[in-house]
C-alpha cells in the first residue's frame, strides 16, 4: 500500500534534554510546532503553515485550511506550524528540541493503526502528511474530570510522529479487557482501540486525604499506553512552591529546619 506522509529517518539525542534530529532526503518535509526548532542545515527551505498543512494540497482547498486552524485553536495551539522541506541535492537534517527535561517518544503511526491520541501540548513532530486534529470527548465525566478537558490531539497518518512529555516515558501493551489506572496528569498517549474513561478514588478518605486527587483515568485495552512520571503541571507547581518558600531569604541552607530565618540569623543578610 502507497504511503502519503514522507518518510524521513530520525536520531534522538540526550537523555533530560533531548532533541530529535530528522534527516530528509530531497524535497522531503517535516512539520513541528512554533518554537521546537533547534537547528538546521544550509539548503532547508522554513515555510509557514496555517493550520497543520495536511490540506494545503489536498481538495479541501481554503476551507480545509481553515477548518484544520480552527480545530487547533479549540486544542489551545498555535493557528500556525512549521514546515522544514529539503530543497538541494543529497540528505539534509534539521533538529527539534524537547521544551522542558523528559523524553522523545517516536511513533510510526502506520505500525499502530494510523491514530494516536495524545495530551495537547505533547505534539512536537511529524512527517508531512501526518494530521494534526482534535479529538474530542463523548463522555462527560472524563472532559470535566480527565486533566484534559474534552479536547485532546489526534495525530492521523502513515509516517512518523514524535511527542514529548516529562520525566520517564513507560509505553504499557493492554490484552483486550485488561485495565489499567493512571493518574489524569500522567496519561500522555493511546492508540485508537483504547477504552479511556475516568474513575472517582473510591473512599472518603483516600479522596479527602490522599493527596492523588479525586480521580483516576481508566483504560481498558486492547492497544498500548504511553504514561509520564513527570507531568509539566506537577513541575511547575513544585518549582513555584519551592520559590515562594525561599523568597524569604537567599535560598542558602536548603535543607535547614529555620530555612530563610536561619539565613537572616546567620549574618548572611546584614
Amino acid at each position: 500500500m502507497e504511503k502519503h506522509a514522507h518518510e524521513i529517518d530520525y536520531f534522538i539525542y540526550g537523555e533530560e534534554m533531548q532533541f530529535v534530529e530528522i534527516e530528509l532526503d530531497p524535497l522531503e518535509t517535516v512539520i513541528s510546532e512554533s518554537g521546537a526548532f533547534m537547528m538546521m542545515e544550509e539548503g532547508m527551505e522554513m515555510t509557514t503553515l496555517f493550520g497543520d498543512g495536511s490540506n494545503s494540497s489536498g481538495s479541501g482547498g481554503v476551507w480545509g485550511q481553515l477548518f484544520s486552524a480552527g480545530k487547533r485553536l479549540l486544542a489551545g495551539e498555535s493557528l500556525f506550524m512549521t514546515a522544514f522541506t529539503h530543497s538541494g541535492p543529497g540528505k539534509k537534517r534539521v533538529s527539534f528540541a524537547s521544551p522542558y527535561p523528559g523524553k522523545i517518544i517516536p511513533l510510526d503511526l502506520s505500525s499502530r493503526g494510523e491514530r494516536i491520541i495524545c495530551q495537547k501540548d505533547a505534539f512536537l513532530c511529524a512527517a508531512k502528511g501526518v494530521s494534526v486534529g482534535i479529538e474530542f470527548s463523548k463522555r462527560l465525566g472524563r472532559g470535566l474530570f480527565g486533566g484534559e478537558g474534552f479536547i485532546m490531539q489526534r495525530l492521523e497518518g502513515d509516517g512518523w510522529a514524535f511527542l514529548h512529555a516529562g520525566g520517564t516515558i513507560v509505553e504499557r501493551e493492554l490484552q483486550p479487557g485488561e485495565t489499567l489506572m493512571v493518574d489524569t496528569g500522567c496519561l500522555v498517549a493511546f492508540t485508537r482501540d483504547i477504552d479511556y474513561d475516568i474513575e472517582m478514588v473510591k473512599g472518603i478518605r483516600n479522596a479527602v486525604f490522599g493527596g492523588e486527587g479525586l480521580f483516576f483515568a481508566r483504560l481498558r485495552g486492547p492497544g498500548s499506553v504511553w504514561i509520564q512520571s513527570l507531568p509539566f503541571a506537577r513541575l511547575s507547581d513544585r518549582v513555584l512552591s519551592n520559590a515562594r518558600r525561599s523568597s524569604f531569604g537567599s535560598g542558602k541552607g536548603e535543607g535547614s529546619v529555620l530555612g530563610g530565618l536561619g539565613n537572616i540569623l546567620s549574618g548572611d543578610n546584614w
